[in-house]
């Protein structure tokens, strides 16, 4: 405010210097029988009371929208944090929810190697059922590596990308290994975490089709029931579950298909 009225009086001073005969701002309040002279006096300075006002009236202006840019760019730089945070909060997230998904995928290869390596163990009375049967490993060193390799993809190297062709050339180069289910469910998952549903689907099915026996079969079906709901088929999930659930009576992908039908009523 006192730099306001500095202002003020430097103006007026200044006009003040330019005219022969000054006349001060107060003469405005003179009464109307004063001379001509000081009447002209009078309007003189009424205009520059007026264009001082003016001229007050333009920087407060100027001023009140500096405030306002500020305000509004420091409501930008509030947004753009909050979003910042809001995206390495939800990274965190996506982060949590791959390591508890390549700790189910490596508990449950687990398994199903210490089931492989029970059956192989096992002496069977027919043929049939020893042709049948799924073996824990390849005898062929070459097959074993391959399957290997794209295995550690996934659960070591975390090269979830790279892993989707490792597990293609397997099942291209080996159709009729003991493998075989595991690699085209492995497929199946990572191209369901990519959210390519089309193709996930086609390799689920495999397992469900061409390797009824396989210990996998329940994991696909459940897979297959949760890629039509993504696709908004609710009539074919709940199929997929309901087959789960008669097939296989009990375990834990029996619990998480009818807690899904549960969910869908």
């Amino acid at each position: 405010m006192k730099a306001k009225y500095t202002l003020l009086a430097a103006l007026v001073l200044a006009h003040a210097s330019a005219n022969a005969n000054p006349a001060p701002v107060t003469d405005i309040n003179l009464n109307r029988s004063s001379t001509m002279n000081n009447n002209t006096q009078s309007v003189s300075s009424g205009s520059l009371e007026q264009r001082l006002a003016m001229l007050e009236r333009i920087v407060e202006a100027r001023s009140n929208g500096q405030i306002r840019m500020q305000q509004q760019l420091q409501m930008l730089l509030d947004e753009v944090s909050e979003l910042r945070g809001v995206t390495e909060t939800h990274a965190y997230k996506l982060e949590e929810i791959l390591q508890r998904q390549r700790d189910i995928y490596q508990e449950i290869d687990r398994r199903v190697s210490e089931v492989q390596q029970s059956t192989a163990n096992t002496q069977y009375s027919t043929d049939t059922e020893q042709a049948t049967t799924e073996t824990a490993y390849s005898t062929d060193v070459t097959e074993n590596q391959a399957y290997d390799k794209a295995v550690n993809m996934v659960l070591k190297d975390r090269r979830y990308d790279a892993a989707i062709p490792e597990f293609e050339d397997f099942i291209r180069n080996y159709p009729n290994s003991t493998y075989a289910a595991n690699a085209h469910f492995w497929l199946g998952q990572l191209l369901f975490n990519k959210n390519e549903l089309a193709k996930a689907k086609t390799q689920f099915e495999r397992v469900v089709s061409v390797f009824p026996r396989s210990t996998k079969v329940a994991d696909a079906l459940l897979k297959l029931g949760q890629v039509a709901e993504r696709e908004n088929d609710n009539t074919m999930a709940k199929k997929y579950y309901q087959q789960l659930i008669n097939q296989f009576k009990s375990g834990t992908t029996v619990k998480l298909a009818q807690d899904r039908l549960n969910a869908m009523k």
